[in-house]
């Protein structure tokens, strides 16, 4: 087909062309009028051009205005896709005036379906047009806009990660998921994806801290990048099978594995407390040491002993007796030295000490070569006594049966058991001795008894005329703790036990008690010890201690004492107030930390301290040397 000539053709579309671009220069005529009438019109409102999210301020209208008439169609499409409410706005920033897309959302979560760092890539899309437009309004703006410094208010972080509108809560998240997937990455031996998730929690971290110090939110600028490229990581770990079963199976066994290990440290901290608590330290063994080098030497301290040993002072019922069982001589000295500096009649007061062979000789000289204030001491040989032997005490035969012995003296084998079960001190003579106390002491009616780790901080005497009302023993209650009642100390499943006990009856205290030993007799409550000592053959009844026994054996024969005659617990317990011990009249250090040893707590140790007689030549040698 044969082309027509230049003059024939018709000239239709290049006058559409023309027309389109007459339409727009009228579209621009016509916006910029608009703008200019509306800025005369609202020029006294006109204080601070900066656009803001809620659309409050006149430069707001000013900027929708103008995009409605010249980009509506790109504007309404923009909206539409991202919100689907609000509309496209400007903001200007003081400083520079440079100008930005930014979305006019009622909340955050309108955007379903589209990501936040998503809206970044429209707002390129119409920079360079809104660019043009801002020189355009500086223009007509002119003077009337007054450069004002941004004023920032103080961020509050703490909110401002808990909103679910902020980047910085995205982040957050986005690290949980991303450290969680570190350590299945790193099991699993990819560790190249350990390393870049590693890489961007820093870079997260690095973000928010920067946000928290200048007190500003996050923007989307800053976060665009790593939360997209932390979200690709997490995807790629999601396709290596890490998901969130995986993940969870991961994390529950990390969990029972930190168990298991706090479990072991616990047992093996327990057990090397015990270890420490039952050793003598080296400083006391260089005490008992000396003195007993002193004792074998030196003939005149034994020939004073004799003296002494029949001294009518020592059964006279008018005076005020007090017996302690123990073979820690520096701990003995402390319970004498401190109930003699707060008697007000220390010459009225005769203790009976009661040790072993081995420190019977050291705890002589001790106590014959320092002052007690005219105080009687006498210091008895247990082995001497000739009636306490296995046909007598049960406990005796016990200590001698074999499997006892490798219970209580063996190697700590078991590590079910508890380790304060298996304290040697439960099978100890010694320990036990206190049930026989009538047989000890023949001819005295009433006594004190007091375990070698108490401090004695008022005058006891005035416990000799208390009315014990027919009782035996008077003792300080201690069910005001949960752990004090009957039920935790013995098995009430076994049905001598539960027909004759009440579970709930209140436990009371070993450590100072007051003893009518005429009415013990009365009672036979060595008897009854000795019953169910037999009864406890198997060991079902109870598993440790003297005090389960004594539960038993003085049950319905013991009266309670006012709590500040005894305060317990500086041993273990570290919390224990301060006007409660200056208000006891005898503090007791029961526990594994006894204040001779380098565990004890420090903030009782004082009280402990104060009754040493550290100017004797051994104390200085062993102890402070």
């Amino acid at each position: 087909m044969r082309r027509r000539p230049a003059e024939y053709r018709r000239p239709a579309r290049r006058r559409l062309s023309q027309w389109i671009l007459a339409l727009l220069g009228i579209f621009l005529i016509a916006g910029l009028v608009l703008f200019v009438f509306h800025h005369n019109h609202h020029e006294d409102q006109v204080k601070q051009p900066m656009m803001t999210i809620e659309t409050k301020m006149s430069g707001t209208q000013y900027a929708h205005e103008i995009i409605y008439v010249i980009f509506i169609p790109a504007a309404q499409e923009f909206q539409d896709n991202i919100c689907g409410i609000g509309s496209l706005s400007i903001f200007f920033v003081p400083s520079n005036l440079s100008i930005y897309a930014s979305l006019c959302c009622t909340t955050i979560e309108a955007n379903e379906g589209l990501p936040l760092y998503k809206a970044a890539s429209y707002t390129r899309q119409l920079k360079s047009v809104l660019i043009t437009l801002c020189d355009l309004m500086k223009q007509y703006m002119g003077e009337n806009v007054t450069k004002e410094p941004l004023k920032h208010e103080g961020l509050n972080f703490t909110k401002e990660i808990s909103s679910a509108s902020s980047f910085s809560r995205q982040l957050a998240e986005q690290m949980t998921i991303a450290k969680a997937y570190v350590i299945i990455a790193k099991e699993h031996n990819n560790l190249h994806l350990a390393w870049q998730l590693s890489n961007k929690i820093k870079n997260c971290q690095l973000l928010l801290s920067k946000a928290a110090k200048r007190g500003e939110s996050i923007t989307l600028e800053e976060a665009e990048q790593i939360i997209s490229s932390l979200s690709d990581l997490i995807f790629k770990a999601q396709d290596a099978h890490y998901d969130i079963a995986t993940t969870m199976m991961t994390m529950k066994s990390h969990i029972q594995a930190l168990e298991e290990r706090t479990n072991a440290a616990t047992v093996q901290s327990t057990l090397f407390g015990q270890l420490v608590a039952e050793a003598l330290p080296k400083s006391l063994h260089c005490l008992k040491v000396k003195l007993t080098n002193d004792w074998l030497r030196q003939l005149p301290f034994q020939n004073l002993v004799e003296e002494k040993r029949n001294s009518p002072r020592v059964v006279d019922n008018n005076l005020y007796h007090f017996c302690i069982f123990s073979d820690n001589v520096l701990a003995t000295s402390v319970v004498v030295n401190s109930t003699i500096s707060n008697a007000d009649h220390p010459k009225q007061l005769v203790f009976h000490i009661v040790t072993n062979g081995i420190s019977y000789g050291s705890m002589q000289v001790w106590f014959l070569t320092n002052d007690f204030k005219g105080a009687t001491v006498e210091v008895q040989n247990m082995e001497e006594f000739t009636w306490l032997n296995a046909s007598y005490a049960s406990v005796i035969k016990r200590l001698l049966d074999q499997d006892s012995r490798a219970y209580y003296f063996g190697v700590y084998q078991d590590m079910k058991v508890e380790p304060k079960l298996r304290n040697p001190k439960h099978m100890s003579l010694l320990n036990h001795l206190r049930f026989y106390i009538p047989e000890v002491y023949p001819l005295l009616a009433k006594v004190i008894f007091l375990d070698d780790d108490v401090v004695v901080q008022k005058d006891l005497t005035r416990l000799f005329s208390l009315d014990l009302h027919g009782n035996v023993n008077g003792a300080v209650e201690t069910c005001l703790e949960a752990f004090h009642r009957y039920y935790k100390y013995i098995n009430f499943s076994n049905p001598i036990i539960s027909s004759k006990f009440d579970p709930q009856a209140c436990g009371w205290a070993f450590g100072m008690n007051v003893f009518d030993l005429i009415a013990w007799r009365k009672e036979n409550v060595t008897s009854r010890y000795h019953y169910w000592q037999e009864q406890n053959g198997d060991q079902m009844l109870w598993k440790m201690g003297a005090l389960p026994p004594a539960l038993l054996a003085f049950y319905g024969l013991t009266e309670p004492l006012d709590r500040r005659w005894h305060v317990l617990g500086l041993g273990y317990d570290m919390n224990i107030d301060d006007r409660l011990i200056n208000s006891a009249a005898v503090i007791h250090f029961n526990g594994n930390m006894k204040p001779w040893l380098k565990l004890a707590i420090g903030r009782y140790k004082p009280l402990w301290e104060r009754y040493i007689n550290q100017s004797h030549p051994y104390y200085q040698d062993c102890v402070i040397s």
